[in-house]
């Protein structure tokens, strides 16, 4: 996910070093864990492909996610544990798939803050860490509003040129995640979400997908099961989601973002193609099929 680096006001409260955070996928973290930010500022199934899923998967284990060091310092790091304690990886770890149409999404920045957090994919066990440009740590120049990660087990292949969007090459990164319920999520949280659209980003030429999707524990997720339900129910939300990510890099002194696929949102089974795609390049990525250059497959 590539940011732009324009220092917010935003700041976050302190927080112990070393706190667990009990994580399930299949319900909510405790709710005596503050967030880690201030608040400024189904489905169609493509049986043509084959899913990969990773031996060492975890399914039904629980998750803890583990604070090491401060908040808003560059050693700040939060690492997943399984439930011995193991460190685990939340990108090659945690399964994408849930069945049913659902998937696991892990929360980097929680919605309605503006730290520029993101999975550390040259690190190893991939923890989740603060961006920093020429050493220092990246804000978003304004609250990001809605809760913002990826779907684990994904990657954009940098080597592959997508010809359904002028050709650019994947951006060497997960799959982004855009999740528009209401509530305010936690770092390094896992949701179950179901995929309603996908937005074509590209980003100084490289594409960057952007996967619109709600949390099943949303009030409104049975309402919404594509895009033009998110229209009907969310209605602005699609453009809101295109314009904040054109425009975010322009108070920076950058051009504006900009979309393929017609500067629309795609529907829900395009979301599912690109997921699936981008989840068979990871597993080339594992198998090492294809070369990992700087990234970290532990």
């Amino acid at each position: 996910m590539a940011m732009a680096a324009t220092v917010s006001a935003t700041r976050f409260p302190a927080v112990a070093a070393g706190a667990l955070r009990g994580l399930r996928w299949r319900c909510s973290p405790p709710d005596h864990h503050a967030l880690l930010f201030s608040k400024r500022p189904g489905p169609v199934s493509l049986n043509h492909r084959r899913r990969f899923v990773a031996p060492s998967a975890l399914h039904k284990a629980d998750v803890q996610a583990k604070d090491e060091g401060q908040p808003e310092t560059l050693d700040y790091r939060v690492f997943f544990l399984d439930g011995s304690g193991k460190k685990i990886s939340p990108w090659h770890d945690v399964p994408l798939r849930l069945g049913d149409g659902v998937f696991n999404f892990v929360v980097e920045i929680p919605k309605e803050t503006s730290a520029k957090m993101e999975v550390a994919t040259d690190e190893p066990y991939t923890p989740i860490k603060q961006d920093t440009k020429k050493g220092k740590l990246r804000y978003y120049p304004y609250n990001i509003n809605w809760n913002y990660g990826l779907l684990p087990q994904t990657w954009e292949d940098p080597s592959f040129a997508n010809t359904e969007v002028e050709g650019a090459l994947g951006d060497n990164d997960p799959v982004d995640v855009v999740e528009i319920g209401e509530r305010q999520a936690k770092i390094g949280e896992i949701l179950k979400v179901k995929p309603l659209a996908a937005l074509a980003m590209i980003d100084e030429g490289e594409l960057d997908w952007k996967i619109v999707a709600i949390s099943l524990d949303d009030p409104r997720a049975s309402l919404v099961n594509d895009a033009d339900d998110v229209e009907k129910h969310f209605p602005g939300t699609l453009t809101a989601i295109r314009d904040w990510f054109r425009d975010y890099k322009i108070p920076d002194g950058k051009p504006a973002n900009r979309f393929g696929l017609g500067n629309k949102a795609a529907n829900k089974d395009y979301a599912l193609k690109v997921i699936t795609e981008t989840n068979e390049s990871w597993a080339k990525l594992m198998k090492r099929s294809v070369p990992a250059g700087e990234l970290s497959l532990v």
